[in-house]
């Protein structure tokens, strides 16, 4: 058979961790459970006519249980090789369940069950067989359990009522949001606490950005969201933006966002995340900006000037004032 290069994601190392043995627990597949031990072994750099000699397999068992590891997001395919064979296995789409698969489970009394009744009576709705069937799907193949699963709905709620028009969410928004949460390896009722938390966390600091870079009445654009999480994931603070928007906004034509995803960058490769790392390290230099669309003001290098630090300080106190 052709090889297969796969390996493990950037930010994967050798040890197996927490989460990756939550997902495989949850998976309940040994198969996949050892090919991972394997590609662990190999540092990542393994194909799959390798794996299948060392593990006297065929190619069959090793694209079966690679699909499962991929699902899980345990393991990225290497895009620039023939991968024919083992996208052909790969699941196009999550399993469905028959309407009397779903039924005799629920008549069963098992825990899905109970499931069911909460699910209905916090969406304040009589579910449909083929909300059942989906509803089947995020317990069975997704393997999320039912204090985890309530968790969800209880989230999707609180976000439809938020965004949305303050109508319940229908099943299919829930099975997006538990694929997610699949993917995040949100198993456990604590995983889930720790998970909202952050997200709570993220959404007020969003709505801090909002008012430095002057949006109101509304929220942000796709684009503009996708800048902001970037600096929140690169671990800068709301005065460390505000500093990058009073620059920006005296240099950019437009939306001061793309010059500022500019100057965070340029920040983040220096180390420099906090205001007055900021301030100390590059207060009196002009960050250059790829794509900035008007010319760099000349700036000598060099120690801050004592007019920018007096500014970024008046800046930072009125931060602060709000």
């Amino acid at each position: 058979m052709s090889e297969i290069k796969f390996s493990l994601p950037g930010s994967e190392s050798i040890t197996l961790t927490g989460l990756a043995i939550d997902k495989l627990i949850h998976a309940g597949d040994g198969d996949a459970a050892l090919l991972y031990l394997y590609i662990l072994k190999t540092h990542g750099q393994s194909t799959s006519v390798e794996a299948a000699k060392a593990l006297d397999k065929n190619k069959g068992w090793i694209a079966s249980a690679m699909a499962v590891l991929s699902r899980l997001g345990l393991v990225q395919l290497d895009n620039s090789t023939e991968t024919d064979e083992l996208t052909e296995t790969l699941p196009k789409e999550p399993r469905r369940y028959t309407e009397d698969e779903v039924k005799s489970e629920i008549l069963a009394g098992t825990d899905f069950s109970v499931v069911v009744d909460e699910t209905q009576r916090r969406l304040g709705m009589i579910l449909s067989p083929h909300d059942l069937m989906r509803l089947y799907g995020i317990y069975d193949n997704l393997r999320l359990p039912p204090e985890v699963i309530m968790q969800l709905i209880t989230h999707c709620i609180k976000e439809c009522s938020i965004t949305g028009d303050g109508r319940a969410p229908n099943i299919r928004y829930i099975e997006k949001a538990a694929y997610t949460w699949e993917r995040e390896g949100i198993f456990t009722f604590e995983r889930a606490e720790e998970y909202l938390k952050a997200l709570e966390e993220k959404k007020s600091i969003r709505g801090e950005i909002k008012r430095i870079v002057q949006i109101r009445d509304r929220e942000f654009a796709p684009t503009e969201k996708r800048f902001v999480d970037g600096w929140i994931d690169m671990g800068f603070k709301p005065d460390a933006i505000a500093i990058a928007y009073d620059r920006a906004i005296l240099k950019a034509k437009g939306s001061p966002l793309p010059y500022m995803d500019g100057i965070m960058k340029n920040w983040h490769g220096k180390g420099l995340h906090t205001a007055e790392e900021i301030a100390e390290k590059d207060g009196g230099k002009q960050t250059n900006t790829p794509g900035a669309n008007t010319r760099p003001e000349a700036r000598k290098h060099g120690e801050p000037s004592r007019e920018e630090m007096e500014r970024m300080q008046r800046l930072l106190n009125k931060i602060k004032e709000e």
